[in-house]
Parts: structure tokens; sequence; C-alpha cells
């Protein structure tokens, strides 16, 4: 007994660092992370203001914030790894993936992400921004926030970050480390700091 113990705690830990893996585990694993999973996102639906559709896995490392008005909306087949944090307002679509040790804040705006979209590792979203006036200390200034929207089938690169008011299109990619300051266009491929368009994923095919 004490070996299935340990040998299911070491597939969740694995499971929780990569998520993808649930949801092709065999009905003998299923067994037991399924359960697991159901008591996982129960309680987070009971504890903060979380809709969790059907199908979805959520690392127990991951840390969840929504209050009333600012609601986590998380669509169907979605999976969110360890270490990553989110702060309503947030929607995801349907089979969203977001890689561990992400961060998302929808401030007042919220953050909208499309179905089938794919975020790497340590990739930062935050739909707001401090006043920088120099006539006050920046924590006494109020902050703004226009939101975020992520397209459909999009694909962020590990340690992407992209700030308040930007909107990227469906299918668009953005590559690893770049900083998403302006719009993204359908189908573009950016990369850079600031990041710039350097290609069409349509020319891919």
């Amino acid at each position: 007994m004490t070996d299935i113990i340990d040998y299911q705690a070491q597939h969740k830990q694995r499971l929780a660092y990569m998520p993808w893996l649930y949801f092709s585990l065999k009905p003998k694993h299923l067994s037991w992370a399924q359960p697991w999973q159901a008591a996982i996102q129960q309680h987070l639906m009971a504890v903060e203001t979380v809709s969790i559709g059907e199908h979805c896995f959520i690392a127990p490392q991951a840390q969840l914030f929504a209050e009333p008005g600012r609601d986590i909306i998380i669509g169907d087949q979605c999976m969110i790894a360890a270490d990553c944090f989110l702060h309503g307002p947030i929607i995801l679509g349907r089979e969203v993936a977001i890689n561990h040790g992400c961060s998302l804040d929808g401030g007042r705006g919220k953050i909208i992400i499309g179905d089938q979209t794919r975020i790497a590792n340590n990739v930062t979203i935050y739909a707001f921004n401090h006043g920088i006036s120099p006539t006050m200390p920046i924590y006494q200034q109020n902050a703004h926030s226009k939101g975020i929207v992520i397209g459909k089938d999009v694909w962020i690169g590990a340690q992407a970050g992209i700030v308040d008011g930007v909107t990227i299109g469906n299918c668009a990619v953005v590559g690893m480390g770049c900083i998403v300051t302006k719009n993204v266009p359908d189908y573009a491929i950016v990369a850079g700091n600031p990041a710039k368009v350097i290609g069409d994923r349509r020319d891919k095919a």
C-alpha cells in the first residue's frame, strides 16, 4: 500500500507541472485522478467566485483568487499548471492551457482568452497599470485598466509579457521572452522587446 501511495503522490506532482498528461491517463489512473481533481475544483468553487467547466485540470499548487465582480470563468477541458497565480476577472474559453509559473491579473478591465490558446511557462499578463506622475509616490496613484483580449488558437511563448490594453488576434504566435505593448494582428508572429511582427503563421503551412 505504501508503494501505491508514494507512486500516486509522485504522479500527482508530475501532472501538476505537465497537466496535458491528465487528458491521456488510462482508466486505472483516472480512478484516483478524477476524484482528486473533483475535490480540488469543488473546493475552489466553494471558496472563490470561480466557475469551472467539464473535464478540466487545475493543479493544487495553482492559486486562483476571484471576488464577486471579479469572477474567473474557466471553459471545458482547460488546464492550469502548478505555481500559477490568477486574479479575476478572467474568462478562459475551451481547451485553454496555462503552464507553470504564469501570472495573470484581470485588473478592472478583464482578461479574455479564446478557445484552444496555449500559454507557456512564466508568462505575465496584467490588465492594469499604475499612474506614474512624479508629483506623488507611485503606490499612492490610481491604477487604470483597459483589459486584455487574446484570441483563439494563439501560442504565447515562455516568459513573454502582455501589457494592459492589448488585443492579440486569432491564431497569432508570441515569441519567447517578448513584451507585447501593441495589438497583434490575426496570424502574426511577433518577437522582441517591444514585440514586432516578424512573420505570418500562414506562411508556415
